[in-house]
């Protein structure tokens, strides 16, 4: 494992780490990833074995608290486990030719499932990585499980080379210990109607180490070239789900004591539904997968609202966002006092992906660039959700960045988290 940075005045800076030293074993065990760093590296004491310019050290580090005070270079994609199957709505099959290659990588890694929440189908896992898992209690994972009855998940995932039969070894996982959050990527006329409901009747006796089970709506892009025909959810579809999974949610209450299946947002959405109260979310588990976002931002940002001191929004502002929140979140702003000519909300279309895909997190640069040169003046600044904008490199999935997208408009960009707080304060600032 590669030092990135060693922080001053920490155990690790201590020790006489640097940023560059390889560091090969802790207290004489290997290191292969980061996850052997973590499950060695709890003791008080540690003496880690280290390469630095060619030169073999062992440096005695001493532990006060929970952190060591350094981190580690992530890891490459060569060093990532891909997906070897072909799943019939796997988003990545859709991208259009031309992108960086790191949107290409297609990852299957129970590493990255449990440091990062990154799901993985569990058809590649051998035995090793299996009693690594149970070994080192990597807990929870996630998993994408889509159907359990065998032959319908064979075809979902594109006919893997290796057993599509998820039940078993999420059986072997549960008795281990292992907490599992389940998704359902839901396909219809696949792994809708009666399929569905023997998912999620098979998945519910393994809570409470299947904690939840998330559905989602596929994604189909208009780069689908020679894949299987899919479609997506209707309306009418979305609400019979919303009230098909409302039942089931009442019944697994009274049985496991917990809600155990949950929708995406997009669903509720889709379906005109208002979304669940936020105890209905049992601590928003997996809001990051797009269950329950909705419901915790907005009542967050009405939260802050009663809690602001009144002050006027500098106005204009325009406001970035993609077609499927752009009503709530008018209304949201319409509620707080802070609609009208101060703040213009833009829904953009997401013409890079097609008008299927309305989410914020998936808009590129150029559509952003392109809506807003329609708009006319754009006021003192525009508000991009850092959604759209990856960490690493701020820049948008076309590899546009905020400054690009600044100079072509001609007004400042600005980038925002996506929570209440971080928006008023933008909406203020601006």
């Amino acid at each position: 494992m590669v030092v990135a940075v060693v922080r001053a005045g920490t155990p690790a800076a201590a020790a006489g780490l640097v940023a560059g030293d390889h560091i090969l074993a802790i207290n004489g065990h290997p290191l292969r990833d980061a996850i052997d760093f973590q499950f060695h590296a709890g003791d008080e004491r540690l003496v880690l074995e280290v390469l630095r310019d060619g030169d073999a050290l062992a440096l005695a580090l001493r532990r006060r608290g929970a952190e060591l005070g350094l981190e580690l270079v992530a890891p490459r994609a060569a060093e990532i486990a891909t997906c070897a199957n072909k799943c019939v709505f796997c988003f990545i099959h859709q991208l259009p030719k031309g992108m960086r290659r790191s949107l290409y990588v297609k990852d299957d890694d129970f590493r990255l499932s449990f440091l990062h929440g990154n799901y993985i189908t569990l058809t590649d896992l051998d035995e090793a990585d299996l009693a690594r898992i149970v070994e080192q209690r990597l807990s929870p994972l996630y998993v994408s499980v889509h159907a359990t009855d065998p032959a319908l998940r064979r075809r979902l995932l594109g006919e893997p080379r290796r057993s599509a039969e998820i039940l078993p070894r999420m059986e072997r996982l549960a008795k281990a210990g292992i907490r599992m959050h389940a998704q359902i990527v839901l396909c219809p006329d696949w792994n809708d109607g009666p399929h569905l409901a023997r998912t999620v009747g098979e998945l519910a006796p393994l809570h409470p180490a299947v904690a939840t089970t998330a559905v989602v709506p596929v994604g189909l892009t208009r780069h689908r070239e020679r894949l299987p025909s899919l479609r997506g959810l209707r309306p009418d579809e979305a609400r019979g789900l919303v009230d098909t999974v409302g039942g089931w949610q009442e019944r697994f209450r009274a049985e496991l004591g917990s809600r155990f299946v949950f929708l995406a947002d997009e669903i509720h959405l889709l379906a005109g539904r208002e979304p669940p109260p936020a105890d209905a979310y049992e601590g928003f588990s997996i809001a990051e997968d797009g269950v329950g976002l909705v419901r915790r931002f907005e009542d967050e940002f009405r939260a802050a609202l009663g809690r602001r001191r009144r002050r006027a929004v500098a106005p204009p502002v325009t406001l970035v966002t993609g077609e499927m929140f752009a009503p709530r979140l008018r209304a949201l702003l319409e509620g707080g006092g802070l609609a009208g000519p101060g703040v213009r909300v833009a829904a953009v279309p997401n013409e890079f992906f097609g008008r299927a895909i309305a989410v914020a997190g998936l808009l590129t640069g150029r559509d952003i660039q392109r809506h807003l040169a329609t708009l006319g003046d754009l006021g003192r600044a525009v508000l991009v959700p850092a959604a759209a904008v990856r960490d690493v490199d701020g820049v948008f999935l076309d590899d546009l960045t905020p400054a690009d997208l600044a100079r072509d408009l001609g007004a400042p960009v600005r980038v925002v988290e996506p929570s209440a707080a971080a928006l008023l304060a933008a909406l203020r600032d601006a």
